[in-house]
């Protein structure tokens, strides 16, 4: 089973660019975060012509939004509401073979990194410290089951093009690496992509726009995560960050699709 995860920054500006995607990766199940579209007005057409025809999604008008899109039957759909706020940042489904699977937009956080100064960056670490204390109390590390998505938080040093310039930039703060640590561990979560490639190497997901030239210059974060719990570390096969996306043209996603391969 290949998963990809994408944050797709507004889906209908950007089908062209999944449809490619599909047509390179045949993933069986693909979820995207900030579709940015209603439920209402979300394109399923293009998605079932290419054998998508299994989809949930939970969207809102030109923010946040998720979707799962599958091959394969989704079952026990749901939404998950963090905060007190119903923002479309958390879906979840079953797959066959009663794999839970749970794509989550966790929040940005703005721009300064202090929680009494700036309210996006309060509602980050609230969003972080409400899952780290609801797993372990409904769910199970012996459960099959994956997270996905856009966590905006790159834990590791490399993970970050500088560790020392990048400590008191939100993403990278050692308060938001500490909480993201707490929730990887509150079940024993496995993150995926660092079981294939080694901790002491970059490795990134996301390149600023605002870089003239992000390919050479390359100043990237891993922003976006696949983790197992240890029901399914065992089935992990390959692991992949399709970097060359972000250089597709004519508007890319400063995000790149991140996929795993699992043996289920």
């Amino acid at each position: 089973m290949k998963i990809i995860t994408w944050n797709i920054n507004s889906i209908r500006m950007r089908m062209d660019l999944l449809v490619k995607m599909i047509d390179q990766q045949q993933p069986d199940v693909i979820c995207l975060q900030e579709t940015k579209v209603t439920n209402d007005a979300f394109p399923l057409k293009p998605l079932v012509d290419c054998g998508y025809g299994h989809i949930h999604i939970a969207g809102m008008k030109s923010y946040n939004g998720v979707a799962i899109i599958s091959r394969l039957p989704l079952t026990q759909v749901g939404v998950k509401n963090w905060c007190g706020r119903q923002d479309c940042r958390h879906i979840f489904a079953e797959l066959p073979g009663g794999i839970e699977l749970h794509n989550v937009y966790i929040p940005s956080g703005g721009d300064i990194p202090d929680p009494v100064l700036n309210e996006k960056f309060h509602h980050k670490l609230r969003f972080l410290d409400e899952m780290i204390d609801w797993w372990p109390q409904h769910r199970s590390g012996g459960r099959a089951m994956v997270m996905v998505g856009d966590f905006n938080v790159a834990p590791l040093e490399h993970d970050v093009w500088s560790h020392a310039q990048m400590r008191d930039v939100i993403s990278h703060t050692p308060i938001e690496v500490e909480k993201l640590n707490r929730l990887q561990a509150s079940i024993g979560w496995t993150d995926s992509l660092r079981t294939f490639v080694p901790s002491d190497r970059k490795l990134y997901s996301w390149w600023s726009y605002r870089a003239r030239d992000w390919e050479s210059s390359d100043r990237g974060r891993r922003l976006d995560h696949i983790w197992v719990t240890p029901a399914l570390s065992g089935s992990l096969r390959r692991g992949v960050h399709l970097r060359e996306a972000r250089g597709w043209l004519p508007k890319p996603s400063d995000h790149v699709p991140v996929s795993v391969e699992l043996a289920v």
